[in-house]
């Protein structure tokens, strides 16, 4: 009974809290104008057909192993978590060991509390460098599912929260992406592609529900795992071409809905 009581309490402050806040998502200083490759961590992925330069990409914590494998050096976006800066468990030093000495152009760390300097002492400690720093509090994240899915979500536990990969296809569709591409997004997956300890995944009920809330909304959000389309329902990515010759009119009116709602919920700032 307390602590269903205090879980009570914590929504309530959190929902009051947005609410007078209202906070923005995280915006780019130069937004998408083509397609974003979303690569996150599962153990499984596949480069989409026909990538080239043209796409942008964002990578989750260490899945930049991923991509540095298929020939990129330094992702567009990286989110990382804020515990993978410190933490000591198997996860938060198998992610800083695979992105020793990288780079990436703009760096979300997610929900990090403590000093910036101490944050930027803890990259150097791994040398992990990066063009610009930002860190996305939970409100702005909390936002983020509001603007782009609809769905008000208080973050009370892992059941009621979104993975980071898919709080970065939420990120790439508010930031203008023509088209999301995901692949090592899976939530009927296990493990990690940067380790072999086979860890539980966190947030598959509610990834699932958000991947499939953002087709509802007729949003272009597709996969490159083939495995993935067929468990999820997400239409398997066949390149531009096939794109180009679905029916459009509800994209494009997804797109409009979105462009409204960032053009009339300014920063507080």
């Amino acid at each position: 009974m307390a602590a269903q009581f205090s879980e009570l309490k914590k929504h309530i402050y959190r929902r009051i809290k947005y609410h007078l806040t209202r906070p923005r998502p995280p915006v780019l200083a130069e937004r998408f104008d083509g397609p974003v490759l979303v690569v996150g961590s599962a153990p499984v992925s596949n480069r989409p057909v026909d990538f080239d330069k043209s796409f942008r990409v964002i990578t989750i914590n260490g899945s930049q192993t991923v991509t540095k494998g298929w020939g990129i050096e330094a992702p567009d976006v990286t989110l990382v978590q804020f515990n993978q800066i410190e933490g000591t468990n198997t996860n938060a030093v198998e992610v800083r060991r695979v992105l020793n000495g990288e780079r990436t152009r703009m760096l979300y760390v997610l929900l990090w509390r403590k000093e910036f300097q101490r944050l930027e002492d803890g990259l150097k400690a791994f040398n992990y460098r990066y063009d610009r720093l930002e860190i996305v509090d939970r409100y702005k994240r909390m936002a983020l599912l509001d603007r782009v899915g609809g769905v008000k979500c208080s973050e009370l536990g892992a059941d009621d929260k979104c993975s980071n990969g898919i709080n970065a296809v939420l990120f790439a569709l508010y930031n203008g992406a023509t088209e999301v591409i995901i692949t090592g997004i899976n939530p009927d997956s296990g493990g990690h592609v940067y380790n072999t300890e086979n860890l539980a995944r966190l947030h598959v009920r509610k990834d699932r529900e958000v991947l499939e809330r953002l087709l509802e909304r007729g949003y272009p959000v597709f996969t490159s795992d083939p495995a993935v389309s067929r468990s999820i329902g997400l239409p398997l990515w066949k390149g531009r071409a096939e794109v180009a010759r679905a029916p459009e009119a509800a994209t494009q009116a997804t797109r409009a809905e979105l462009q409204q709602t960032i053009a009339v919920n300014p920063s507080p700032g």
